[in-house]
């Protein structure tokens, strides 16, 4: 099974003196194709930080980050901006949905922008197989929370990305919805093969996860298999004393 991630001695500095701050210290991480791992950790772990890094939002300040075989300080901009629009997905906790765009024009931007010709199409297809078939056409304010991070989801998936990074995807959700989107990102997984990293805080939902990697001071202090036990995520953070 091919990586679809792999992070070697990654180190990210901000500041320097008395101000600086070591936000990853020395992470080492690989992610399988169609793995689904979800990282935790309190808030200013770094978390954040390796998810910005990973995207190729910010650089490090030492170590390698490769994506689908690719390391990414090794890329021109044009090259980085084209690897992340189409072998990379992100998913958001506000959705960032455009509010006067229907859901398969919200979901087909990714694609209109990479001048793709058939980018409603493809995007109407992801949209009805996340159970969104019959809300094609309405508008963000017109959906509820949950619906409107499937179509997020959708737009994520439809350039066909090798990994999709997600960031706190359920924490602006009720409970039943955050189920629902913990329960379609194992999908995005198991069933349509995408690597998907995702943070979050809640621990029920890092349980739809296949992996758990637990983040304190800028390191990985755990990283466990997780058997689909809902309370795994919370013993493992219990048994690491993040909790």
């Amino acid at each position: 099974m091919s990586a679809i991630v792999e992070i070697s001695g990654l180190t990210k500095i901000y500041g320097s003196g008395a101000a600086q701050v070591n936000a990853l210290d020395g992470v080492d991480l690989v992610v399988p194709e169609g793995q689904f791992v979800t990282v935790m950790g309190p808030s200013g772990c770094g978390k954040s930080t390796l998810l910005n890094l990973l995207g190729g939002l910010d650089a490090p300040t030492g170590g390698a980050v490769s994506i689908d075989g690719q390391v990414l300080s090794e890329l021109p901009d044009d090259r980085l901006t084209e690897l992340r629009r189409r072998r990379i997905g992100f998913v958001f906790q506000f959705f960032n949905l455009i509010p006067v765009l229907d859901a398969v024009e919200n979901a087909a931007l990714p694609l209109r922008l990479d001048g793709v010709r058939d980018a409603d199409e493809r995007a109407a297809v992801w949209l009805e197989r996340i159970g969104l078939s019959e809300r094609l056409h309405n508008r963000p304010d017109q959906l509820s929370g949950g619906q409107q991070q499937r179509v997020a989801i959708a737009r994520a998936l439809s350039t066909e990305p090798a990994l999709v990074l997600a960031d706190e995807p359920t924490g602006n959700l009720d409970s039943k919805s955050a189920g629902e989107i913990g329960e379609l990102l194992r999908q995005v997984s198991t069933t349509w093969g995408r690597s998907v990293l995702m943070v979050t805080h809640d621990p029920r939902i890092a349980g739809y996860a296949e992996r758990l990697v637990l983040m304190r001071d800028g390191r990985i202090v755990d990283d466990v298999m997780l058997n689909g036990d809902r309370e795994a995520p919370r013993a493992a953070l219990e048994r690491s004393g993040l909790l």
